[in-house]
């Protein structure tokens, strides 16, 4: 990524970032006491703001996995409340990130850098879905921050993290379902199984990708 983008998705997240940690610190605290106890709607505000401008770190996922062990009839729903929660707070944060990254390049460029722009043209839906499903500790703000700054178009931006954001929230509640305290404890220390899941989900979408586009070859030359 060229040294102009990361500066300007480096800003980005600076600015998005509270500056008293002090404050910041008290804030969370009374975030993780008070919204366990709203349910669904606590779980809607939780990953709206993990998604937007105040980092909680794993408290949507630890809380969605004890409503669901709590309410296992009701999993579908806290999914459906912590995605379109997570997907209101990622739209603030691309919006932002878009209207910055025109008037950014517009200044100090004539258009975007060419290694990047084309990989999103070519991989439009990957740059969304899989930062979205990946888990804890694979960072997916900064994703968001990439997305808005090099032009992802926007419906792909909203289908591909909602979808992405209910794959990994619908993992989480199945393992809350069935696991209970266990998945929650796996979820707080793996830290390689994150890495290898990535890791799968890029090469699976490659590999797919690559028949896709060796089938259409093949179809041309027998027409």
């Amino acid at each position: 990524m060229e040294s102009g983008a990361i500066d300007y998705i480096s800003t980005i997240s600076s600015l998005l970032a509270f500056r008293n940690a002090a404050f910041a610190s008290r804030l969370v605290s009374w975030l993780k006491t008070t919204l366990p106890a709203l349910g669904g709607v606590g779980l809607f505000c939780s990953s709206f703001i993990d998604s937007s401008f105040l980092p909680l770190p794993l408290v949507t996922d630890l809380f969605l996995m004890e409503l669901s062990s709590l309410h296992p009839l009701r999993m579908p729903f806290y999914v459906a409340m912590a995605a379109v929660g997570s997907l209101g707070g990622c739209i603030c944060v691309y919006w932002i990130a878009r209207k910055g990254g025109e008037a950014y390049y517009h200044s100090r460029h004539s258009h975007a850098p060419q290694g990047i722009q084309k990989f999103i043209e070519h991989h439009p839906v990957a740059c969304v879905v899989l930062p979205a499903v990946a888990p804890f500790p694979v960072p997916f703000k900064p994703f968001v921050i990439a997305q808005g700054v090099f032009q992802v178009p926007f419906v792909t931006f909203l289908l591909g993290t909602l979808a992405g954001r209910a794959i990994r929230f619908f993992i989480e509640g199945y393992l809350g379902v069935h696991y209970g305290e266990t998945a929650k404890d796996f979820v707080l220390h793996q830290k390689w199984h994150s890495a290898v899941a990535v890791l799968c989900f890029v090469l699976l979408y490659l590999l797919v990708r690559r028949l896709a586009i060796a089938r259409k070859l093949k179809f041309s030359q027998t027409d």
